[in-house]
């Protein structure tokens, strides 16, 4: 699809400072554009592209001076960084704006589907499930028996929702993520094996969560696992089971999150963080990556680093000891050398 500069310029209420009629089919970064491509300036670094990006459309803060003539189109807006970010949004839509249900879907006869639905080929839906309206399911997805998916959420390809679980609205799950996966609960026995533990809870995912490619979320015990409003997790993380994560906390790949902890709202934990079960994280701790969490966190707004974690101050300083360790140690070989001679 093509649009126009002037066409741009109307959903970003900016204004074209060239020609309006010029097409755009592509997005792209200001040094890498070519014909055809819009693209945006906001950071001043960036300035001396303008002049020999080739892009066709650039949208630009409204207040730019120009310190030499461009061959090009300008769209000035208040905030090009933002008005960017939105284009990105509207783009989105636009291309997952389908529906309609595809050939080789099978919907159980008690299913409820909403209005504006798509339902991509070889998705399955079971027993009682209901769909909220302009809910995208694509191709190969699975939704168990008595899931609630409300309106306007996204399931990408190869997605699975096991039975009883709870999506909320604007939820969107990347390709490969699986909601409700059994938790892992084993009793140990008298001759050393282990039975399994049935796990008949379920998962719960709030309004506006947002999960990357091959995160599993594992459904509870008993009760629910609670994933509240907001809440955004990267690719390839391990949330177990009865975890609950507060409302707009963020948790960056790799990290794993174990059985019965609950995470305040507003925190942030980096890559590859692990944290031990039935423990709970203040509102608003920051968290490390690579940082082992052994302990409750109870002082909200700190942060915190290292394995075992300790305040992130007290890390930076015991950096700067392990690093001066050798010379320490050879400090103290001279001292005792200078003790046995004396003696």
């Amino acid at each position: 699809m093509q649009f126009s500069a002037e066409q741009i310029a109307t959903i970003l209420k900016g204004s074209v400072d060239g020609n309006p009629e010029t097409q755009v089919h592509k997005l792209a970064k200001i040094e890498e554009a070519d014909q055809g491509s819009l693209t945006f300036l906001s950071n001043p670094k960036y300035e001396t592209f303008l002049y020999s990006t080739n892009a066709s459309v650039v949208i630009v803060n409204e207040d730019l001076i120009l310190t030499k003539p461009v061959d090009l189109t300008l769209i000035r807006v208040k905030n090009a960084y933002l008005a960017f970010t939105e284009l990105l949004k509207f783009y989105v839509q636009f291309q997952t704006n389908k529906s309609g249900r595809e050939e080789f879907t099978v919907v159980h006869e008690t299913a409820v589907v909403g209005e504006n639905c798509y339902i991509g080929a070889f998705s399955y839906l079971g027993k009682n499930v209901k769909i909220g309206d302009n809910v995208k399911i694509y191709p190969h997805v699975y939704i168990g028996d008595d899931v609630q998916i409300d309106d306007d959420s996204i399931l990408f390809p190869g997605v699975r929702v096991y039975n009883s679980c709870l999506i909320g609205k604007h939820v969107t799950l990347h390709s490969g993520v699986i909601i409700g996966s059994d938790g892992f609960g084993f009793a140990p026995l008298e001759d050393g094996s282990f039975e399994k533990i049935p796990q008949i809870g379920n998962v719960i995912l709030e309004d506006n969560v947002e999960i990357g490619s091959n995160t599993t979320v594992d459904r509870a015990t008993l009760g629910s696992t609670i994933i509240r409003e907001g809440v955004k997790l990267d690719n390839l993380i391990q949330i177990a089971h009865n975890v609950e994560i507060g409302k707009n906390t963020v948790v960056a790949a790799q990290a794993g999150i174990s059985g019965s902890t609950k995470v305040g709202e507003q925190v942030v934990i980096g890559g590859q963080v692990g944290v031990v079960g039935h423990i709970s994280i203040a509102k608003g701790s920051q968290i490390q990556a690579q940082s082992g969490i052994n302990r409750a966190i109870e002082l909200e707004n700190r942060k915190w680093a290292g394995s075992p974690s300790s305040s992130y101050t007290a890390q930076l300083r015991s950096q700067v000891l392990y690093a001066k360790l050798p010379e320490l140690e050879k400090r103290i070989q001279e001292l005792e050398q200078k003790l046995n001679n004396h003696n």
